[in-house]
């Protein structure tokens, strides 16, 4: 039997709604006592005269008990728990039973206890909040959907990123600036480890970094409740819709990305189809209301945060720097000194320098641990150790060694087929020189070294001949007959 103000609710739910089965539904009755109670009352009948036949439950002498669990369990507690409980009681009813009146009862409680929300009306340029999605799998590596919300705008910004480290963060953020034309004046996340480090007394604790880089840009970092995506509603909107477009699945039919440019290039397409629509709730373009917004957002630096830059590593003796446990090369001029390296798709990015002067010195493939991308251009010209050129240690040398190039030759020559007697050669080159000329045995040397003589006299020998002049008649008064006739023969034309 009903009180009569369940009674009242009963007609009340049916009025509304104009159905048993509706009417019975929201009052947590069943459809044929609904409509007992209309006919009554369309009969002129007291609804509460009468009697509607219904017959208690099983669970009725325990609904207080049920209730109270209900409660402490915060509306979590399982049915299943309920009715082994209930049945400890002396409880006769089934499974089926206890998961209906404990459905009941939870429907009550979640009414009774449900979140109140204060309509938030957000003011241009103020509020901008981000979070992270998961992002698709790119050459067997996870990427990360850096989502960003601008709340008066409804502007989106969907970024992919390979990792979320401090550095990523940092150039998440000065891209999306960027892309909005200035920053606004809060930016509102999750309590992440890059920029919440601990509680104390249930206040957040900063992250030194992040509030260094706010600082830069000029803006309020505000984080929301531990467990509360609802306090940004809007990011969490952009994370669902960004997954469901970007990430491939069964339901968009999209397929996997072969490089991390094909998913930045994706993540550009799905900004652009989400901006350029209007709003379900403002009816206005993102894009254009955007245009408008600018007006409120605050220059940002010219130069990066140096954060952004990626991650400090100091240049060893070989030129290179190691990242991720792989080995990446850098200009040999940077040895000794710290670069910043950080990853931009599929690639590892080197710069070198800080605000202000901030430059790309490197860009290389990302290898896994273990291995090493070596730019041979970082490097000066290599000298193979075959490759030795002669340098004088003494006086003796030394004057071999300024007849020239030849002399030069020779000796490497005559040192690699092991002759004997190099040192007491070198005398009487030297000494020829004196004799003939520097120019002549300097020449005379670079042809032994050629012909392979470095025997004793094979150099004078080589220097006589090249000393001996050929004579030869002048053409203007010799009677030696030319060789014109031998030309016309060579062409056909000799009879």
């Amino acid at each position: 039997m009903l009180s009569e103000d369940e009674i009242m609710d009963v007609l009340e739910a049916f009025d509304l709604m104009r159905s048993y089965r509706a009417a019975a539904q929201l009052c947590g009755v069943d459809h044929h006592t609904v409509r007992r109670y209309v006919a009554a009352r369309e009969a002129g009948v007291d609804p509460t005269s009468i009697s509607t036949g219904e017959r208690g439950s099983l669970s009725d002498p325990f609904i207080e008990k049920i209730e109270e669990w209900v409660d402490r369990s915060q509306g979590r507690v399982r049915a299943d728990v309920v009715h082994d409980k209930l049945c400890a009681l002396g409880y006769q009813g089934s499974p089926r039973t206890t998961r209906r009146v404990v459905r009941a009862v939870k429907a009550t409680w979640r009414r009774t206890h449900a979140r109140a929300y204060q309509p938030w009306i957000p003011e241009p340029g103020l509020w901008l909040q981000w979070d992270y999605g998961d992002g698709p799998v790119v050459n067997g590596r996870k990427t990360v959907l850096f989502c960003a919300w601008l709340a008066w705008s409804r502007f989106r910004v969907i970024l992919a990123l390979a990792d979320r480290t401090l550095p990523s963060v940092i150039s998440a953020w000065d891209r999306t600036f960027r892309i909005l034309g200035g920053a606004p004046t809060y930016l509102l996340t999750d309590n992440e480890k890059t920029v919440t480090t601990r509680h104390v007394a249930r206040i957040p604790v900063r992250n030194p970094a992040i509030v260094s880089a706010a600082i830069y840009y000029g803006v309020v970092v505000r984080t929301c409740v531990v467990a509360d995506p609802e306090s940004k509603g809007g990011t969490e909107a952009t994370v669902r819709i960004a997954k469901a477009d970007v990430v491939p699945t069964d339901a968009n039919l999209r397929p996997d990305y072969q490089t991390f440019a094909e998913l930045e290039a994706a993540c550009e397409a799905a900004m652009e189809r989400f901006n350029t629509r209007p709003h379900a709730v403002t009816r206005r373009i993102p894009a254009e209301a955007l245009a408008e917004e600018r007006a409120h957002l605050h220059r940002i630096p010219d130069e990066p945060y140096q954060v952004a830059f990626g991650l400090s590593r100091s240049v060893s003796w070989s030129s290179t720097v190691t990242f991720d446990g792989a080995r990446y090369s850098v200009p040999h001029t940077l040895r000794g000194t710290r670069v910043w390296v950080r990853v931009a798709g599929d690639e590892v990015v080197v710069v070198a320098g800080g605000p202000g002067e901030v430059k790309e010195v490197a860009r290389h493939r990302r290898v896994g641990p273990g291995q090493a991308q070596i730019d041979p251009s970082h490097y000066p010209e290599r000298k193979e150790p075959a490759d030795r050129r002669p340098k004088a240690t003494n006086a003796a040398e030394a004057a071999f060694l300024a007849l020239g190039e030849g002399a030069k030759l020779w000796l490497v020559e005559a040192a690699a087929v092991g002759t004997r007697g190099i040192e007491a050669r070198m005398h009487e080159a030297v000494a020829l020189a004196r004799i003939v000329g520097v120019d002549r045995v300097d020449e005379a040397l670079g042809l032994a070294a050629m012909a392979g003589r470095f025997g004793p006299g094979d150099l004078a020998a080589i220097c006589d001949a090249r000393r001996t002049e050929v004579r030869r008649a002048d053409p203007s008064t010799s009677l030696q007959p030319g060789t014109g006739r031998w030309a016309g023969l060579v062409h056909g034309d000799a009879r």
